[in-house]
């Protein structure tokens, strides 16, 4: 797969394992340092007792990052992805971007889609680059600061 940028000479290779519940903990230490509403547990265990797509990219022991989709009739819903927070802006994005649509493809989707904060500058500009198309907005998706609500942007990639 990739190397992963450390101080030391020798790079860990990373590599995609499926998520497994031993491992929620670790993913929900970086769920709640990366988001101010994160995902909870009981979200998580929700996905995998559903049968949907969750991948971690680990590099020996870390933790690079991790990836929630939902295959549906032609398509996959990304529900969550996220870098770790020492791992942002090295490409683990993109990695795990093309991880998800080579994996959609061979289900035979012809599209994936997933919603985004409307603030979230950095996470539309990797999805932007990476082909995905703005073709929505759904009012007061997320929950925001002080009970208040924030739009999402709904973005969609042809495969």
């Amino acid at each position: 797969m990739s190397a992963v940028p450390t101080s030391t000479s020798t790079p860990a290779e990373a590599r995609f394992e499926p998520l497994l519940p031993e491992r929620l903990d670790a993913v929900l230490r970086v769920e709640q340092q990366v988001y101010p509403h994160p995902w909870s547990q009981l979200n998580f265990t929700d996905a995998l007792a559903s049968g949907y797509q969750a991948q971690v990219l680990l590099a020996g022991d870390a933790l690079l990052g991790y990836f929630v989709a939902m295959k549906g009739v032609d398509e996959v819903h990304l529900l969550n992805i996220t870098v770790a927070l020492a791992y942002r802006s090295q490409g683990w994005a993109q990695v795990m971007l093309d991880a998800l649509a080579t994996w959609s493809r061979g289900q035979g989707a012809q599209w994936l889609w997933l919603e985004v904060r409307a603030h979230n500058a950095r996470a539309l500009s990797v999805y932007e680059a990476h082909g995905y198309r703005r073709v929505g907005q759904r009012k007061a998706y997320y929950p925001a600061e002080h009970g208040q609500r924030e739009d999402a942007i709904v973005m969609s990639l042809h495969l």
